[in-house]
């Protein structure tokens, strides 16, 4: 048997001060491994200097993570993959631990969970990130019905199959986000392996903007379960609808029933509308389900085939 393929995924922007580092880290610990830096337009040093340390550079010249992420999917060819950030968050030490669970073929995906040990708490001193993780997390748990403790982690190991069969939408760092709603939403075999995490080192600064990202990875949020779960999220605002319509109309009821006269009709028109409006989000989202449904079924289709070709 021949020994199997790994690449170590590192999208890179403005990372000349740490790179070295990474690179060196992850070739201790996976000699076997081919190290991929990504260059995402960085302003700096990172390209050399990684090219110097023995990395395969690459670049990419959309902005965003996302954009990087869905070029190194289409480009490289392994049959284990592990993604890590250039800025020596994730220690390298924990790339065998996520490799473990992908090698026994006991999952597709496999999250670096930073939550469960309290090293994300202790070492991001970021205000509202913690917040944000905790948010997202909830979100999409309870949209997803799944129990993932860290959605939106960086360090993430991949095999093939879910590699080949990953259609990156997202361009920004919504990406995380987008890759565990695919894996949920498709039932790929999903597996956490608590990691440590430890915070960017002095000089070195983060590319994420806590709101601007933050609402980017809620609209994401809210894109996908429109386009995974029609029905319900349309069904909400039709609920909505109909209670507003409900509550501005039963007024004009009661008044006719005593009158037989309606006193109101800007009221009783505005809760026709309503509740007109109600039925149409209605009808939208039984339709879109029916659609949805019969999209998924292609794509499991499709996944069989993939997966005897690879």
């Amino acid at each position: 048997m021949t020994e199997p393929r790994i690449a170590v995924l590192l999208p890179c922007y403005n990372e000349e001060i740490t790179i070295g580092k990474v690179i060196d880290d992850f070739k201790r610990v996976l000699p076997q491994a081919t190290i991929y830096v990504y260059d995402n337009n960085s302003k700096d040093r990172t390209s050399e200097i990684a090219r110097e340390h023995g990395a395969v550079v690459k670049f990419e010249p959309r902005q965003g993570k996302g954009n990087v992420v869905r070029s190194m999917f289409n480009d490289i060819d392994a049959d284990y993959y592990i993604m890590a950030d250039g800025d020596d968050t994730y220690p390298a030490e924990f790339a065998p631990k996520l490799l473990a669970p992908l090698v026994a073929q006991e999952a597709n995906l496999v999250i670096g969970d930073r939550l469960s040990n309290g090293t994300y708490t202790e070492e991001n001193k970021r205000n509202f990130h913690n917040f944000g993780n905790v948010l997202v997390r909830k979100l999409i748990n309870w949209l997803y019905k799944s129990d993932i403790n860290d959605i939106m982690t960086g360090y993430r190991a991949f095999d093939r199959y879910f590699v080949k069969t990953m259609p990156v939408l997202s361009p920004g760092f919504e990406i995380e986000t987008e890759m565990s709603i695919h894996a949920l939403e498709n039932r790929f075999l999903i597996k956490e392996i608590e990691i440590d995490y430890r915070d960017r080192p002095i000089g070195s600064e983060s590319k994420l903007n806590t709101f601007s990202d933050g609402y980017k990875v809620i609209m994401t949020i809210l894109k996908l379960c429109k386009n995974t779960k029609p029905l319900f999220f349309f069904g909400i605002l039709a609920s909505i609808f109909c209670v507003l319509g409900l509550a501005s109309g039963i007024p004009v009821v009661f008044d006719y029933l005593k009158t037989g006269l309606v006193e109101r009709m800007p009221t009783a028109i505005l809760a026709t509308g309503l509740m007109l409006l109600s039925m149409m989000f209605f009808m939208c989202g039984l339709i879109l389900d029916t659609i949805a449904h019969k999209h998924k079924q292609l794509y499991m289709l499709e996944l069989i085939k993939i997966k005897k070709l690879i």
